[in-house]
């Protein structure tokens, strides 16, 4: 059996951050990036708010960034995921994919939150080109053109209002005939002037070409089925997100959402010597540069936490 001083369990800019951190710390820390190495950003195009690169980046190509960084550290980094894992005693101990087993004095929680998706096929294909589950991240390549946003409640009303601040209409899909968000964000969106209601509405179908990507949506009537086409460049899926702790079993506390819950303004779950960063502990933000301060506290609280134990 393999023993480590902190087992970090997955990569993207939370895990690598952390990566960077212990590692400069001389705690040598094992970093496994599960099943999709570098998280969410590599499958986003280009990242334009991420500070330090003036001229956007690439999501794939600053995590082979971080990676390098968080090795040229020391830390060792894995292919492969964390299958179970048990933090009912300290050293805790887990098991990967291919049934090695490691011990590890600390744990560092970065399996960040996956996009819940409408499951219609040509919304994979057009994903990064006109598909995004994140405004902020996205909106701007939208400036004066027309959108759509699917979902009801406080998330899709809020990623409506924002993008009708930098495009030049948006419609918001909803599937039933009254909103799910607060009453003032259902008031901030249905007195916008630039935000039209698609009520009793569902996509079932996304429009485009391989050469000019999404040009258009085909709505269904969720009462009488029927069919209309509206044209627009951009398709913002905002009907909520899975945080990735079913491996976990249940065994730090979450909170309603099933997001880990931390001891704000550290890093720490409820067991000891357990730590949690990124989106997987964050319903609000979802940002990169958030996921990668907060990987940098919870490597921080994981040194002090070994100091101290």
């Amino acid at each position: 059996m393999e023993h480590t001083r902190c087992l970090i369990i997955g990569s993207g800019p939370a895990g690598y951050t952390a990566g960077i951190y212990t590692g400069r710390a001389d705690i040598k820390p094992i970093l496994y990036e599960g099943e999709q190495p570098g998280g969410q950003l590599t499958i986003t195009t280009e990242i334009e708010n991420f500070p330090g690169y003036p001229e956007g980046i690439a999501g794939t190509e600053m995590m082979t960034d971080l990676r390098k960084q968080a090795e040229r550290f020391g830390a060792d980094i894995r292919t492969g995921y964390i299958k179970e894992i048990d933090l009912s005693h300290r050293p805790f101990l887990a098991k990967d994919d291919h049934g090695k087993e490691i011990e590890a004095e600390t744990v560092i929680i970065a399996t960040g939150a996956s996009a819940k998706w409408l499951g219609i096929e040509s919304e994979r294909k057009f994903y990064g080109e006109g598909v995004s589950a994140c405004a902020t991240c996205d909106g701007y390549f939208y400036k004066n053109q027309d959108v759509a946003v699917v979902g009801g409640g406080d998330t899709a009303c809020e990623e409506a209002n924002y993008l009708a601040t930098l495009c030049r209409k948006v419609y918001l899909v909803h599937r039933r005939d009254e909103l799910r968000a607060s009453k003032a964000m259902q008031h901030r969106v249905l007195t916008n002037p630039k935000i039209e209601m698609c009520w009793n509405s569902r996509i079932s179908q996304i429009l485009g070409t391989d050469l000019d990507g999404v040009t258009g949506i085909e709505l269904e009537d969720t009462k009488n089925g029927s069919k209309r086409q509206v044209e627009l460049t951009g398709v913002f899926i905002a009907i909520g997100h899975k945080p990735n702790t079913d491996f976990l079993g249940g065994q730090v506390a979450l909170d309603e959402q099933g997001y880990i819950k931390v001891q704000n303004p550290s890093s720490a779950t409820n067991v000891p010597g357990v730590f949690a960063a990124g989106d997987v502990c964050d319903p609000n933000y979802r940002q990169a540069i958030v996921a990668a301060g907060k990987g940098c506290v919870a490597a921080m609280d994981v040194e002090r936490f070994l100091q101290e134990n």
